[in-house]
């Protein structure tokens, strides 16, 4: 992969030994971020759309949306042309769309080692972690809250796998950190941990500062540069609260990237309905990204749409759900009509454990990503619970399974290779591929295999403990845990970063809420 990045200043330390150990780092395989070679699913027809795009426009004039805390926000709106009443904000029809034209369609995100580095568009897929789960479960302890042993462990399993581009932002919350601190720590491990690109702290608005702060030190000057992706959730329905616009509009200022993302659970947050649910998701996208367009034009951002449904029942959330899928598919089709990057799907599953129900839920939303044309998907990997846990089994079965996302996407190649007729003529009527000079030229990467399930005979199987794929995933955990190597770090960069989080910490008493 070509490094696309501006040459970034160096500062000088470390001597003969840090060149070393640069040279000696252990490197560890990544595929780059998915190129689709295949087709997005369409589910609505063009008049379904207009019906939806209208009855959103429609949402924005009439019904308005919430502002609320954030008089800087009312003010922008009101000089752009907005009726303001209270902290209602009713945008004149075609306003949105019309501010929305200036966000990039396409986002470069950079990573400290540059071969990481992912673009976030077109028809590219760029799959990250779990993220936001206060509590972790493993085959060893248990569901139990999430600690920054935890944090820093799962740091480690996103950097050592192949199929997953992005370290994430919050892959579990460190409860035994204070609130006010524990982004410092987050920011640093995803820092020193991986080289792979990752997401800046969104809780505060002077944490998400703090985040650009320490990306300054990383990369020695950002210059332009997105360094970053965050993650702005909308309050559906259609309200903007002043924490998380207050990190929007550092991070946008700064242009680094925000996923502006409803948060829907259909029935509780959005119409039952999948075309109301559709208005609404559009309604509040327009509305957000316009938001950032006037913070400052220009700033990169990603349209997102976190969808499930609710069971009538229970009132708890479903996912790998039909409903759930149209309106994945739907909202693919209008944020490619705005021209924009789209966030959506990942290992998404209600179950309590790593089980046949949570690989059923997971196996449809993975797929339904793929298919539906997300350009970057957070929680594909690691996701238990309704998004209430991170499983470190669960991490390591998703990683795996997001191998198949990548061979999928490649589509069906056509050269001559692939049309395989000289091993026809060579086989011939009754024969067999097994020894012919296509399959030997060709068996190392024919085919996926996975790296967790298990395909030896039973014999074999038996005499090894009959270990069922949970079984098999801990061990994988533990292997890869063990083979861990820490990637390269400037020392003096690496000082500055740490002596940043002390400053940082020693300046505040904690505070757990």
């Amino acid at each position: 992969m070509t490094d696309t990045a501006t040459p970034r200043r160096r500062t000088r330390g470390g001597g003969g030994a840090a060149r070393r150990a640069e040279r000696t780092a252990v490197s560890v395989e990544t595929a780059k971020f998915i190129e689709r070679n295949i087709p997005n699913f369409e589910v609505l027809t063009e008049e379904a759309l207009q019906i939806i795009e209208t009855n959103a426009e429609t949402v924005l004039a009439e019904i308005g949306v919430n502002f609320v805390d954030n008089p800087y926000a009312l003010n922008l709106w009101r000089e752009a042309g907005a009726e303001i009443d209270g902290e209602r904000v009713r945008i004149p029809r075609g306003l949105a769309r019309e501010l929305c034209k200036t966000a990039p369609s396409m986002i470069t995100q950079h990573a400290r080692n540059p071969e990481r580095t992912v673009e976030i568009g077109g028809n590219n897929l760029v799959l990250a972690p779990v993220y936001g789960p206060p509590f972790v479960r493993d085959a060893e302890g248990g569901r139990r809250y999430a600690t920054m042993e935890d944090f820093n462990k799962f740091v480690k399993l996103g950097y050592m796998s192949k199929w997953l581009h992005h370290s994430g932002g919050t892959v579990c919350e460190p409860t035994d950190v204070p609130v006010n601190k524990r982004h410092l720590d987050m920011l640093y491990a995803h820092m020193s941990l991986s080289d792979k690109p990752f997401m800046g702290s969104v809780t505060e608005p002077s944490r998400a500062q703090d985040s650009v702060d320490m990306c300054e030190i990383l990369f020695g000057g950002l210059e332009g540069r997105t360094v970053m992706t965050s993650l702005i959730n909308i309050n559906s329905p259609m309200t903007f609260d002043s924490v998380m616009m207050g990190a929007l509009e550092v991070y946008a200022r700064a242009n680094q990237a925000c996923i502006i993302s409803p948060f829907i659970v259909g029935g509780a947050m959005a119409p039952v309905s999948i075309a109301g649910t559709l208005t609404q998701v559009l309604a509040e996208v327009l509305a957000g990204v316009a938001y950032s367009q006037l913070v400052r034009k220009g700033a990169p951002v990603i349209c997102g749409a976190f969808v499930t449904s609710i069971d009538m029942n229970s009132g708890a959330p479903t996912f790998g759900t039909p409903e759930a899928s149209h309106v994945t598919y739907g909202v693919g089709q209008l944020v490619r009509r705005l021209g924009l990057p789209y966030r959506s799907a990942g290992a998404f599953c209600g179950s309590k454990l790593p089980d046949a129900q949570a690989a059923y839920e997971s196996a449809n939303s993975l797929n339904m990503g793929l298919m539906s044309g997300v350009n970057f998907m957070l929680h594909s990997c690691g996701w238990l619970e309704g998004g209430l846990v991170s499983s470190f089994e669960k991490f390591v079965m998703d990683a795996d399974q997001l191998g198949v996302l990548h061979h999928f996407a490649k589509g069906v190649s056509m050269d001559d290779n692939a049309q395989a007729m000289g091993a026809m003529r060579e086989v011939g009527p009754g024969g067999h591929y097994l020894g012919c000079e296509h399959t030997q030229n060709n068996f190392k990467t024919a085919f996926w295999r996975s790296d967790v399930f298990d395909y030896k005979p039973f014999e074999t199987w038996a005499d090894e403990g009959e270990r069922d794929t949970v079984s098999l995933a801990t061990a994988r955990v533990t292997k890869m845990l063990g083979d861990y190597r820490q990637p390269h770090l400037d020392p003096s960069i690496d000082e500055a970063l740490r002596a940043y989080v002390r400053e940082k910490k020693d300046s505040m008493p904690d505070a757990f809420s």
